[in-house]
């Protein structure tokens, strides 16, 4: 199973289906002041499984640093995102998970 993902790091650009969240992130409609209405992006990495590929993106706006999460399958992308301070919260859970397994 281990074979089907690839990890990779990426360059990602601002992305317009995730946009206007990002803003709500940012918490104003003028983002985070860089001129472009969008987080910095500190980090990304993209894992690869079969007909879907993950992104998985630690930003940082205005209001603080945030982890964004992208599903793209099948032509169809997905998005959830969080503060950084609930990211233990769900390693944690997905470690319970994993011990499930």
């Amino acid at each position: 199973m281990a074979d089907d993902y690839q990890f990779d790091d990426v360059e990602s650009s601002a992305d317009s289906e995730t946009g206007e969240r990002e803003k709500e992130m940012n918490g104003n409609e003028n983002g985070n002041g860089n001129g472009n209405g969008y987080a910095s992006e500190l980090f990304s990495k993209q894992i690869k499984a079969k007909f879907r590929t993950f992104f998985v993106d630690l930003k940082e706006s205005a209001n603080g640093k945030f982890i964004k999460i992208s599903e793209k399958s099948h032509g169809r992308k997905s998005t959830i995102m969080m503060d950084a301070e609930d990211i233990p919260v769900f390693i944690e859970a997905l470690q319970e998970v994993r011990g499930k397994l």
